[in-house]
């Protein structure tokens, strides 16, 4: 039990599922009885009047507290007593709802049976609201005596001021944007409000009424030409935030304030609009009351925060601070039942709590500590234990799930061996007189309950897939779903990869994220066919083995005819775009030579020659098996693939630019003509039609242009991705990388999944490379301390990349090893001495 807790003398929950803000509580006299009373108003409707009786402190509420309650059909925004009947000085209760205003009298009427006294309203008058209303507030505005007048602010920035049961005026606050708390001070004759520019705002009743009247949001011509004046803020304070509430405070013995509390401070001003006092505060404040303090010239507040923290401040010292059961929306200080200071509060939920301010002395004494001789071997093989068990659960292979088995969640995708009988591309783009598919069965496997399950399959272009996103009902644990998709090529030129990911994500009862994937590979006659080879090509690959050549016959069985022998030892590929391969084994070495036209072209049918080499003989129980490389990597034509991909790049660039000034160009003309057409004397359009029609067409002609040269800059660059892949093949079998070397140079090349004009491949590889190059391939420690620039921009041409490139293939050639850890790049400045001082020169530029 907390020390500084509100000691609960009276509380009630109000209504079921309920909800209540700031003005949905009030403490006054309402049925002019002399004695305090309660007035809640829900956002359901309902009306209630508390006068809490308790036979000791902490009862519950009993039946005869609640004195009265209605449901009113509308929601109740806000409930003030005051003085809102004409010819009397009695309390009457204002109900604001979104659209009406009500006026009630409440009075009690004797009981003759021994029910007790009942309680009933009586509408004395209702306004309906032509505008959404947000917020209001009263007083004697313009001095009167012995009545209080209404202020309604709307949802669009609208004062409309009610002289009791008529109708007064309306008027727009200037520069509005959201509504804000509004007040009114009598001292001053002003309203305040904060607008959405974080200012406090005063307004003069005088200056309110004498303004032109608000009878549209819109000044007309003969408004601004009628009689009346514009409406002008009295004085502006800046407080750099929302603000929450604001009170007026005019006590006998303290100076009249306006107090504002807001998101982060709580800001006391003069009438005048000066800062008296600022109170930072470190919490985020819910609600707040300044009432009367003991001390003279100073006033307390009382400040609830969504912490469940009841503050109260002298000023701006913190004098006390107190736990509540709930969250605080609105704080009132009432005289309850002869008791002075009865701390009010109300919660979001319908949480009515009168509580006084006190302490509960802890009760609780702590047992006597018994001594005893410590083992200190037994703690140490403890220690030892726990550090074992520390360790273990620390090592990142240990966090990732061991084996399927222990998944909550399992996807698994099944490739068809074959394709689909009849073919299931849709849109393709593909010039071929048939577009393969393949079809691909998904399964999902759920062990818990997953709630809102979604599942997405992911595909690089120029592949597509039938569909992508799947919705499904909530699964129950040991229950499974089945989708079946289709895959084909959409694009008119060859993809980069042949592989697939899907991923799984639901939530778990208590709202936790699950996502699990999986990834699949695709067959390699979904993007080609056989065909007859080619003796001549542009570009040709020999890829070195320690075993024996094996028959195409064997590792291609779906691509070779059994019945010709030719095929053992060559074999002919063409893309469904047109461009062909061909395969070649030696008869008498231990070689296979890929050849073609394109330098891209030859990454698919070499990664797939790789990988059906090694199943085979994994198939055979052979261990030892190797691919190699010992010819010269192609870098040359792999640099012009770099350049034709940046030649695009500069030309999206161009065209954005000519776009923008032609726009500028066709805004310009439009402009003229709209004056020309205003212009109450007809003047000749001097051609600028013809001019408007003309910078129209060179528009749309400059969009499609960009929009052709953005389709040619993404096949570019999926060629581009298929020759790095290439490359970095090549590299890998030149110099016998591992996987994680090979993981290394793969996040070097091959950052990006796709390619923008914000964040291009060029400049992110460039930077890659020099990293690589300042670190790892680092021939000392002069190039390591060498910085790089934190900022990617796009370079003038590609001639610092293809030194970097080439750079990097030498220093790999020369014994350079490629790590991300710093003790490796340390040791690696002293394994390279070989460089030529033109290598390091290039590595030297920034």
């Amino acid at each position: 039990m907390s020390l500084f807790k509100a000691r609960d003398w009276w509380s009630t929950v109000l209504g079921e599922k309920e909800e209540f803000d700031q003005g949905c509580l009030c403490v006054a006299d309402v049925d002019n009885s002399g004695q305090d009373k309660i007035i809640v108003g829900s956002y359901m409707g309902y009306l209630r009047i508390f006068n809490p009786r308790p036979v000791k402190p902490g009862d519950g509420v009993q039946a005869e507290d609640l004195l009265l309650e209605v449901q009113l059909r509308e929601p109740v925004l806000q409930v003030e007593v005051g003085k809102f009947v004409s010819g009397t000085e009695g309390l009457h209760l204002a109900v604001l709802h979104c659209r009406r205003l009500c006026v009630y009298a409440v009075s009690e009427t004797l009981g003759n049976v021994d029910h007790g006294n009942q309680y009933q309203i009586k509408l004395m008058y209702e306004h309906h609201l032509q505008r959404t209303a947000c917020n209001m507030t009263y007083g004697p505005f313009g001095g009167v005596k012995g009545r209080d007048l209404i202020c309604i602010q709307s949802m669009d920035g609208m004062l409309m001021l009610f002289e009791q049961e008529s109708y007064a005026f309306g008027r727009f606050l200037p520069g509005f944007l959201l509504p804000g708390p509004l007040t009114y001070s009598s001292r001053t004759d002003s309203f305040i409000t904060v607008s959405s520019s974080r200012q406090v705002e005063s307004y003069k009743y005088q200056v309110l009424a004498f303004a032109t009247d608000a009878d549209g949001r819109q000044e007309t011509v003969q408004q601004k030409l009628s009689s009346g004046k514009k409406l002008v803020v009295d004085w502006v304070l800046n407080i750099g935030e929302q603000a929450l509430d604001i009170c007026i405070v005019s006590f006998n013995q303290a100076v009249s304030s306006v107090f504002v509390l807001g998101e982060r401070s709580l800001f006391c001003l003069k009438d005048n609009g000066q800062i008296r006092f600022m109170k930072k505060l470190d919490y985020s404040p819910s609600c707040f009351i300044p009432y009367c303090s003991v001390k003279e010239g100073t006033i307390n507040t009382l400040v609830g925060n969504h912490s469940k923290m009841l503050y109260v401040y002298q000023d701006i010292t913190l004098k006390w601070a107190t736990q509540l059961p709930h969250v605080p929306v609105s704080v009132k200080v009432a005289n309850l039942q002869g008791l002075k200071g009865v701390i009010v509060t109300l919660s979001d939920n319908g949480h009515l709590q009168c509580s006084y301010l006190g302490t509960d002395p802890s009760l609780f004494q702590a047992p006597r500590v018994e001594s005893k001789e410590i083992n200190y071997e037994e703690f140490n093989a403890e220690m030892k234990e726990l550090q074992k068990i520390i360790k273990e659960a620390t090592i990142t292979q240990d966090i990732l799930p061991q084996s399927e088995k222990h998944r909550d969640l399992i996807v698994t995708a099944e490739v068809s061996p074959d394709l689909d009988v009849e073919s299931q591309a849709i849109d393709s783009e593909v010039k071929a007189e048939v577009v393969p598919s393949v079809t691909i069965k998904v399964t999902i496997q759920s062990k818990m309950t997953a709630q809102q399950p979604y599942l997405a399959v992911c595909i690089q272009a120029p592949l597509a897939v039938t569909c992508d996103r799947f919705t499904f009902n909530d699964l129950e644990p040991g229950s499974s779903e089945t989708v079946v998709l289709s895959v084909f090529l959409k694009g008119n030129f060859p993809p980069s990869e042949l592989e697939g990911n899907c991923v799984f994500s639901c939530n778990t009862p208590t709202g936790i994220p699950k996502v699990a994937q999986c990834k699949f590979k695709l067959p390699l006659r979904l993007v080609c066919f056989p065909a007859q080879p080619s003796k001549s090509a542009n570009h040709k690959l020999t890829i070195d083995t320690n075993k024996p050549p094996i028959s195409f016959l064997t590792i291609f069985p779906d691509f070779a005819d059994p019945s010709e022998e030719d095929q053992a030892n060559v074999l002919g590929f063409q893309f469904l775009t047109g461009s062909k391969i061909t395969l070649l084994a030696s008869k008498t070495s231990q070689r296979y030579r890929i050849q073609s036209d394109q330098l891209e072209d030859l990454w698919l049918i070499t990664k797939e020659l790789t990988l059906r080499l090694e199943e085979h003989f994994k198939k055979q129980n052979c261990k030892d098996f190797a691919c190699t490389f010992s010819g010269s990597v192609p870098l040359q034509e792999y640099f012009e693939l770099i350049d034709r991909h940046f030649e695009l790049r500069l030309n999206a660039e161009k065209f954005q630019e000519l776009l923008s000034e032609r726009a500028i160009q066709f805004r310009a003309i439009e402009r003229r003509l709209l004056t020309r057409f205003k212009d109450k004397t007809p003047a000749p359009l001097q051609h600028l039609d013809t001019l408007l029609e003309g910078t129209f067409r060179e528009v749309i002609a400059l969009a499609d242009a960009a929009e052709e040269n953005q389709a040619n800059m993404f096949q570019a660059f999926t060629k581009l991705k298929s020759a790095t892949h290439l490359v970095i093949m090549l590299i890998s079998l030149w110099q016998k990388l591992n996987a994680d070397q090979v993981a290394i140079m793969e996040a070097t090349f091959l950052p990006l999944a796709e390619d923008t004009q914000e964040l291009g491949w060029e400049e992110t590889v460039d930077s890659a490379i020099s990293f690589l190059l300042r670190t790892c391939l680092s021939k000392s420690s002069k190039e390591q301390a060498l910085s790089l620039s934190s900022q990617l921009s796009m370079p003038k041409d590609t001639s610092r990349l293809k030194k970097n490139i080439s750079l990097f293939c030498d220093r790999l050639a020369k014994g350079g090893r490629l790590s991300l850890s710093t003790e490796a790049a340390t040791q690696q400045a002293t394994v390279v001495p070989g460089l030529s001082e033109d290598a390091a020169e290039e590595a030297e530029k920034p």
